[in-house]
């Protein structure tokens, strides 16, 4: 929603509609200027069961119910790559696949409505709109790319394979691919095979309205950790160089907190279990679902952030929103994260998947508290100067524009 308020602010018109859920934002849920098309129940239980398309449509409509999306997506199950194969190959399918029913509907309606000048899709696994939109309703389309390669690349066979061939096939459809940062332009090039005028970089940007400087930095020094709790993130690679240097500074605390499921309990146990064992719980917090003004409350009581991620992170927002904040970070250089701390000179790099390497520039932060001030304000300036939310929307609008050839 950061995106279309700026683009509002500077005087473009943006309609949002919501897929597969309600809009959910920093602020919580979303009225929503529009319903929800594709609700995930349906499209979920349409690709699972035939014979479900042909339920009573009051039956349909209540499970495209605000509370009942909402409560199903709780349930991690409905959201795992492993299982979801088919569902993402059908996905790309869009209008020619088992969803056709529910693809279709949203483009009777874009198309039975005020055409827009171009379609705006959020992420590369609904290009397959693309192919409607372009061919038969006229509308050019500018799609958005943020992780779609690390979501694909754990599906099973065969549908690896045939959703990233679909994936190739429907960007014939798109007229510009946007990337949220150089590496991620340069990877999904490689990996769609199109040339760098089909792929650009708008890197992301946020309102700075919610967040403040932290008013002062905590004693003693405190670790943080602000992503969701899973491999993936890091998180074990961070609770590793942290029994590291808790042995060098023995006030030193860690602060972890983070989205959660199911999925992830059995991996939190054992950093927690790792932890306990080294006699450092009184030192440790860990904390799950925060809503925006805690987790800025959370920023502004860290000494440095750390989200040691170990696959080819796309962006990496948790870095913009420290350093507005004031905390510098300490990231591995590597893929997004890398490129950002390296654009805002807002932290320190090392080694990826390397604890003892993470905690010696942790170490190398906690000990210079004039390194921390030159490291955050040189961060807090960047991020005013080239990650605001309208900063965002001036470099979208100009690959919009050039999509429709104005």
């Amino acid at each position: 929603m950061h995106l279309a308020k700026a683009l509002r602010r500077q005087g473009h018109e943006v309609t949002v509609v919501p897929l597969y859920l309600p809009l959910v934002t920093d602020g919580g849920t979303e009225d929503g200027e529009q319903p929800v098309f594709a609700g995930g129940i349906n499209l979920y239980l349409k690709q699972q069961m035939r014979w479900f398309r042909h339920v009573p449509k009051w039956v349909q409509r209540l499970l495209d119910s605000r509370w009942m999306l909402l409560a199903a997506a709780k349930r991690a199950s409905m959201t795992s790559a492993r299982q979801l194969g088919e569902m993402t190959e059908e996905s790309f399918r869009g209008v020619t696949g088992r969803q056709a029913e529910e693809w279709q509907r949203l483009m009777d309606w874009i198309g039975n409505g005020e055409k827009p000048d171009v379609l705006s899709l959020s992420n590369g696994l609904l290009n397959g709109l693309a192919v409607v939109a372009q061919k038969d309703l006229g509308i050019p389309v500018v799609c958005s790319l943020q992780g779609e390669d690390s979501f694909l690349d754990t599906l099973p066979e065969p549908w690896r394979e045939r959703s990233w061939e679909l994936f190739r096939e429907n960007s014939a459809s798109v007229s510009r691919y946007v990337a949220t940062s150089e590496y991620y332009a340069a990877e999904m090039r490689k990996r769609l095979r199109l040339g760098e005028d089909r792929v650009v970089c708008v890197r992301n940007g946020i309102d700075l309205s919610g967040f403040a400087e932290q008013e002062r930095v905590p004693d003693p020094p405190v670790i943080g950790y602000l992503a969701r709790q899973c491999h993936g993130k890091g998180l074990h690679t961070l609770v590793d160089a942290f029994l590291l240097l808790a042995k060098r500074h023995g006030t030193v605390r860690l602060s972890v907190a983070g989205t959660t499921t199911a999925a992830d309990d059995a991996y939190i146990a054992e950093q927690v279990r790792k932890v306990r064992e080294a006699g450092l719980e009184s030192r440790v917090e860990w904390r799950r679902e925060l809503d925006f003004a805690e987790k800025v409350r959370h920023l502004q009581q860290l000494t440095v952030l750390s989200v040691p991620a170990g696959y080819g992170e796309a962006f990496g927002l948790y870095i913009i929103e420290a350093l507005a904040c004031g905390v510098p970070v300490a990231e591995p250089d590597d893929a997004g994260p890398g490129e950002l701390v390296r654009a805002t000179g807002g932290g320190l790099l090392c080694a990826k998947d390397d604890p003892a390497a993470l905690a010696e520039i942790l170490g190398r932060m906690v000990d210079d508290p004039e390194l921390r001030r030159e490291l955050a304000e040189r961060g807090r300036a960047a991020v005013e100067r080239e990650f605001t939310a309208d900063v965002m929307a001036r470099g979208y609008a100009a690959v919009c524009a050039a999509a429709v050839g104005k």
